[in-house]
């Protein structure tokens, strides 16, 4: 109700009082929704601070205000001097004005995302400035058809049937919700008109609270149970309001947002650590390839004459399998990719036990970071703790602003650049030395990244699934099969006045790959 009529009849003339006198002595922006006046007399300074960021419409009415000493500008410059003699709410409207020495107008419009201050020169009716230029209705405004008037009458109430929202329109939804948990919607014309009358007597004589609703602040006018907070002076209670709704719930949106990608990748990297350690202990405890091998090689001459199955004593376990080739394929042949298989399950088997010790040390790392971050009571902390962790500069950002695309495969994070710019950001603003970079060979395409974390090497898998992205999003996305160069980041570097995307790359190394999108490798858009 901060932005309600209701509210503002008792707002205006305690404003009246708190700026009787004194002198505006700047009027400056700090960003482009959110206007600022500074005033003084010969006692005291004062602010008004009008932040108009939809959804979030709120004033506030300080005695202290940093500016910053940056991206700061001056506005209004015509106010500078002039004093404020009055404060003046319109009747039954979201609006009020302050009257000045010069007999200017400064008019707060506070329509939700349509809200506004405008200046109005002695006289006039329509505005000669605006503070936010885009609400192209408010060039014509005329302040003196603001004020309305509506028939309060036991016969009006009749008339309309007893339809609130037609008998009284400033009334808003707390109040209309306070008569609809009354019945006032189903209760026959008297009951209504007894209801509204009760409300408007409550209206009357208000007790300023802050209740918590859907987990967002609200200013009530009305009796309240558990309020956050209680005032019987209106400015203090809009400042508050300021704080708790503005402040304080940005801080903890900020900090939450944070909070919770930690805690995803927190859950990521544990889940990570369970099925690769699951997938570990079934490395460890099956038989190796190689002994089916030796079995298939001991037995050659059972396959001759073209067989292409056959039941063999396993002389490892004493027990008989069964054998299988492929058409035209040669036991020998079999064997020997099952000799390599069994001599890359090795190398998999120590990457994996590698990358399992990395991902444990990563957990124990975010579970620090988690820790850290709960302990953060203000924004001045939260800004310190965002730039000593710039290596969470992502995840510091929402996904949208973000120049490249997210995705993440057996635990680890891969990158590729929505655009030409986007590859430049990506590389100049996201990437570590040691991440490895990939971009289809010799055609134009995005660039790609696997975060490594500190991994001196990372799976196979991984290196060959963000290589066919690489090849996907370049111009060799239908092709059979792709060539794709990869090194480390600390490789790649851009040259100066080079075009947006071309860079200098060292050491690469080429893979062939299958071109493949993240609907086929992940089963889903990107």
């Amino acid at each position: 109700m901060h932005l309600n009529y209701h509210f503002l009849k008792y707002l205006c003339p305690e404003l009246g009082k708190a700026f009787l006198g004194k002198k505006i002595i700047a009027c400056f922006s700090q960003n482009k929704d959110e206007l600022i006046l500074e005033t003084e007399d010969s006692e005291e300074s004062r602010f008004i601070r009008a932040h108009f960021l939809p959804p979030q419409i709120y004033l506030s009415f300080p005695e202290n205000f940093q500016r910053a000493k940056r991206n700061s500008i001056d506005l209004f410059k015509e106010l500078i001097g002039d004093k404020i003699l009055e404060c003046n709410v319109f009747s039954f409207e979201r609006a009020f004005y302050f009257r000045l020495s010069s007999g200017k107008i400064l008019l707060f419009k506070l329509h939700a995302n349509r809200s506004n201050v405008l200046l109005y020169e002695k006289d006039g009716n329509v505005p000669t400035k605006l503070f936010r230029n885009g609400i192209s209705e408010d060039r014509d405004l005329d302040w003196n058809s603001l004020n309305k008037n509506y028939d309060l009458s036991l016969e009006s109430f009749e008339k309309l049937e007893g339809n609130a929202s037609q008998f009284l329109p400033t009334l808003g939804a707390i109040p209309r919700n306070w008569l609809k948990a009354r019945g006032y919607p189903e209760a026959e014309l008297q009951t209504k008109w007894e209801l509204m009358q009760e409300l408007l007597d409550i209206l009357d004589t208000p007790l300023f609270s802050l209740v918590e609703k859907n987990g967002e602040i609200h200013l009530s006018l009305l009796p309240e149970n558990n309020p956050v907070k209680s005032f019987s002076n209106p400015i203090q209670a809009t400042n508050e309001l300021f704080y708790l709704a503005l402040v304080r719930g940005s801080f903890e949106k900020d900090k939450n947002s944070l909070l919770k990608k930690y805690q995803e990748q927190f859950k990521r990297t544990n889940s990570y650590i369970q099925k690769s350690s699951q997938k570990l202990e079934e490395l460890r405890n099956s038989p190796p390839p190689s002994q089916l091998a030796d079995v298939i090689m001991a037995n050659l001459h059972v396959f001759q004459d073209g067989r292409l199955e056959a039941e063999l004593m396993d002389f490892y376990s004493g027990e008989n399998i069964q054998v299988k080739l492929k058409p035209k394929q040669k036991p020998q042949d079999h064997a020997a990719s099952l000799y390599r298989k069994s001599k890359n399950r090795k190398l998999e088997w120590e990457q994996l036990d590698k990358t399992i010790a990395a991902k444990i040390k990563q957990a124990v790392v975010l579970e620090g970071k988690i820790e850290e971050l709960n302990a953060i009571e203000d924004f001045r902390a939260l800004k310190n703790y965002k730039k000593s962790h710039g290596e969470d500069k992502a995840l510091q950002k929402d996904a949208v602003v973000l120049p490249f695309k997210t995705f993440e495969f057996e635990g680890f994070p891969i990158w590729v650049g929505k655009s030409a710019h986007g590859n430049d950001d990506m590389l100049r603003g996201y990437t570590k030395k040691d991440d490895i970079w990939l971009h289809a060979r010799m055609v134009p395409g995005s660039h790609v990244l696997i975060k490594t974390s500190g991994l001196k090497s990372i799976p196979v898998s991984v290196l060959e699934t963000a290589a066919s992205l690489a090849a996907f999003y370049s111009k060799n996305k239908n092709e059979t099969i792709a060539p794709v160069i990869h090194t480390e980041a600390k490789y790649v570097r851009k040259v100066k006045g080079s075009p947006a995307g071309s860079v200098m790359v060292e050491k690469e190394k080429v893979l062939m790959v299958t071109p493949k999108g993240p609907e086929e490798i992940f089963g889903k858009g990107d």
